[in-house]
């Protein structure tokens, strides 16, 4: 367990700085710059403000200077708000972000495992098709297209719950609604299907046989081995909640990372989108080394190499 967690989070170091490598350089290849708006700036005012911020100086010392501040989490000003440091935005907004993205998963895992235990334990019933067609109907729908769609109706037709805005719980039935209807989705057939061929498996067949409550054989037999589909889709879930996230925040004015991530990467801000990019990156790297962790302590039969 040890050389396992000393080989992964000596590899977290390598993968950051890929990710940090190429989001650098993409952003400056990238046309526009920070301070280019539809008005023209003065060009004495325009130098004045890359040597403040050491724009004028040659990309490969500047691509230098950002690994050597990003190393202490040190990513400077936003461009567009200098009043604040990167820093500053990225605590501040990511807890909102954590929030969406919690709820979510959370609602995901409370509807979406249920519905396939439900659907497994009755195979090839009303029951399974009707919670097949749901789970396939919750895939087949962008949240670009369901976020509008909640906002017309229990917002603007039935003036139910508040169309935007991040303000009390009644603010964010909508967004995490819109953001867990896919992972209900998946997990739900994850869950059937990692369930249907437990329930198959003889250890399964051997508690049946000795007259053990059919609840039981499920849930304390079965259920264990049958989660395994859906602890190993949390890594990939949480970046794609994550990424997510940035559509939700937009359509329903959050104010997340997600959503400072795109107003930076528009306005050329290029230590906001950075500093956004390693954060997200960094979170995610950790979750997955906590997913292995998880998925070996459930099934004692996988090893960690």
């Amino acid at each position: 367990m040890r050389t396992f967690l000393a080989r992964r989070l000596l590899l977290l170091v390598p993968t950051l700085w890929v990710i940090a490598t190429i989001t650098f350089f993409l952003m400056r290849a990238a046309p526009g710059g920070p301070f280019q708006s539809e008005r023209d700036i003065p060009a004495q005012a325009l130098e004045a403000l890359d040597k403040k911020y050491g724009l004028d100086r040659p990309l490969v010392e500047q691509y230098g200077r950002f690994l050597v501040h990003a190393a202490v989490l040190d990513f400077g000003p936003s461009y567009a708000n200098p009043a604040k440091e990167v820093r500053e935005i990225l605590f501040e907004s990511s807890a909102v972000s954590f929030e969406l993205g919690a709820w979510a998963l959370l609602l995901a895992l409370l509807v979406g495992v249920p519905l396939g235990v439900w659907a497994a334990t009755r195979q090839n019933s009303a029951v399974d098709y009707t919670a097949m067609s749901a789970a396939l109907v919750g895939v087949s729908i962008p949240n670009f297209v369901l976020g509008p769609l909640l906002v017309l109706g229990l917002s603007l037709t039935l003036f139910w719950l508040p169309p935007a805005l991040w303000t009390g719980p009644s603010s964010r039935v909508l967004p995490v609604l819109t953001l867990s209807a896919i992972y209900v989705a998946y997990i739900a057939r994850l869950t059937r299907g990692g369930m249907l061929e437990t329930l198959r498996q003889d250890y399964v067949r051997t508690a049946r046989a000795k007259g053990l409550d059919e609840r039981r054989v499920v849930m304390r037999h079965a259920f264990r081995l049958g989660i395994l589909p859906v602890v190993s889709y949390l890594g990939p879930a949480t970046a794609r909640v994550v990424m997510g996230s940035v559509v939700v925040e937009q359509i329903f004015a959050i104010p997340g990372l997600g959503r400072h991530l795109v107003n930076g990467a528009f306005n050329r801000d290029y230590t906001l989108v950075l500093g956004v990019v390693l954060f997200y990156a960094g979170f995610l790297l950790i979750f997955n080394l906590l997913v292995d962790l998880a998925y070996a302590w459930l099934d004692p039969r996988v090893e960690l190499a």
